[in-house]
Parts: structure tokens; sequence; C-alpha cells
């Protein structure tokens, strides 16, 4: 099996490690409008190097895996996906809800498998939290509340082309959050403010986000997410129901502090970035890539989840941006 990589950048670069690894793989081919980048990657794993997707294509690749610049995603998985090989892409799949909804009637049209990038999905407390809301240890469901802070923020560079805090971090909260429950959002109401550097406010963004959800069935759901949350990468879910309350992300390695005297907990090294907090949700998430591109399973996260998650994304952009409740039946028709 040969795999191309497109994008080499600090995700790109990961995946590439974890799949040039693995028993099925032979050998990676890879691409970056950076070709230093590229360069690189080729020496480093011993693999080969291709000017772009055409190239690549043509030197006989069995899937693409995409992680290069959100505004490249849709263009490369309808590539792909005409030349009939299975696509694992970062998130979100295209900018808007328009053209996120043409790459799904594409990719259905031409009946490839893609998987879209949420890798925590692959995290065992997520999947432990969402093993016990179906067995009923949690009981019923009364709230939940979802949080993701950046310990640092991105590279000004990123944000012209990442979509906005919503769409480029909450999206991961919003298909958990599908994932976990198996409810549908029916509502959102977003707010947004600046709190740090001016590059956020020029590039149209906010640094700092806090919303409320309405599931289908009436759930409550809160939000917050940061884009400086200086004690280390913080990432969690708090489930609420009638007999138990779980969480997920609550470890020795939480960025928290106790106010309560005699408390020591968490007292270990703090995560300090995404891929320390999900390294073995990463190496999952692309070996089941490997497993789908070998027809033993089909894509754990499809393109029509892409699109649940981003139109929940598009409508807390809309409700931060007008200053209403928006409901989900807005974006989605």
């Amino acid at each position: 099996m040969r795999i191309g990589f497109l994008g080499l950048g600090r995700i790109g670069s990961s995946h590439a490690d974890v799949v040039a690894r693995h028993p099925d793989v032979e050998r990676l081919v890879v691409a970056d409008t950076v070709p230093a980048r590229a360069a690189e990657a080729a020496e480093r794993l011993a693999c080969d190097s291709a000017r772009d997707v055409d190239e690549m294509i043509a030197a006989g690749v069995d899937a693409l895996v995409v992680a290069s610049s959100t505004d490249t995603h849709a263009d490369l998985i309808r590539v792909g996906a005409r030349a009939g090989l299975p696509v694992f892409c970062e998130k979100p799949i295209a900018l808007d809800v328009a053209d996120t909804r043409k790459v799904v009637e594409e990719v259905e049209t031409a009946g490839v498998q893609v998987q879209i990038g949420f890798q925590r999905r692959f995290d065992r407390g997520y999947a432990t939290a969402r093993g016990a809301l179906r067995s009923g240890r949690i009981g019923e469901l009364h709230r939940v509340h979802v949080l993701t802070g950046d310990e640092k923020p991105p590279n000004p560079s990123f944000l012209p082309t990442s979509g906005g805090l919503y769409r480029d971090c909450h999206i991961h909260d919003f298909d958990i959050l599908r994932w976990v429950t198996g409810r549908e959002v029916a509502e959102v109401s977003a707010f947004g403010v600046n709190r740090g550097a001016d590059f956020f406010r020029e590039a149209g963004d906010v640094d700092n986000a806090a919303a409320v959800l309405r599931l289908d069935d009436d759930t409550l759901v809160t939000l917050q997410g940061s884009r400086y949350n200086g004690a280390g990468h913080d990432v969690r879910m708090e489930l609420a129901g009638t007999q138990d309350t779980y969480v997920v992300g609550l470890s020795d390695r939480s960025p928290l502090t106790s106010a309560e005297e005699g408390v020591s907990f968490p007292s270990g090294e703090p995560w300090p970035d995404f891929w320390s907090r999900f390294a073995p949700a990463y190496v999952a998430e692309m070996n089941a890539f490997v497993d789908v591109v070998k027809g033993r399973m089909p894509s754990p996260c499809t393109v029509q989840d892409g699109l649940a998650a981003f139109q929940v994304a598009e409508a807390a952009d809309l409700s931060l941006r007008e200053g209403r409740r928006v409901e989900l039946a807005e974006v989605a028709r």
C-alpha cells in the first residue's frame, strides 16, 4: 500500500510518522506547498515526494491524507473522489455550508470512503463516557459541558484561512457532542470576545468564546473556549445525569489548581499542547484509516458527520455575528 500525504505542517508530519510505521503500508508519497518541508519529510521517512496531488495520483497511490490549509480541503477531497481513492481529511471539509454539501454529494456519488479528522472519537475517555451514557450508568442526561482551551494562540498566518474559532476549534466539541450523546443540536446562542492579540480582531475572529446549545431532546449544553489557556491545554467534557456524572479529560495532567484546602489534585505536569493530550487517539485514528483503505471497515467519521458538525459551527458563528439565537434548521436547509 502507498499513501499520499498532502500538507506536512505539524499535524500532517505527525500523521505521516504514524502511518510510515504501519506494517500494511509499504511507502509514503509526500507533497507540500513549501518544498523544503516535503524534502525534509521524504528524507526523514525514506519516502518519495511529489510536486502536487496530480503527480501523486499519477505515481499510483492507494489513498490520500489531506492535512493542508483549510481552504484547500474541499478541492483535494474532490480530486481524490474523482480518482476513486479513499481520503482522510482534517476538519473542516470546506469553509462554508454550501461547499461542504457539494463535497458530500460528490463523495457519495463517487462511492469512495472519506474519513474526517475528528480524533476525539478515538480517545478512551470519550469512548468510556459514551458507553456509560448508552448503558444507563449516567441515568437520564440532564446537562453537558464542553471546554476547549488552547495553551497558546496559533500563528497569525493561520487565522485568515482557519474559518474562525467556532469552525476551526469548537467543531471538535460539536462533533464529539453528537458522537457521545447520539443527539443533534437544535439551536445555538453563541458569544465571543477579543482579550488578546489584535491579529484575531484583524482577521475577523475572536479568542474567547462561550455558548449555550439545546439538543433535540431539550438537554442543555454549555461550551467554553479560549486561545489563551495559560495553565496548559485543557479539553474536557462533563455529562451529568440522574445517576452519575462522568468527566472526560479530568486526570492528574489536567491544567487545573484546586482552591480547596488540602487538595493537591491534579499534581501532574499539565498537557502542553493538543498532540500530547491526544497522542494515542491520533495514532488510533490513522490506524483506523489504514483499515478503511484496506476495506476492513467503513469510515468511522464520514463526510455526513463532517457536515453535521460544521452546520453547528456555522450556526454558532452566525449567532455570534448577529447577536441572536440561531436554530439549526436555518443553516441546515
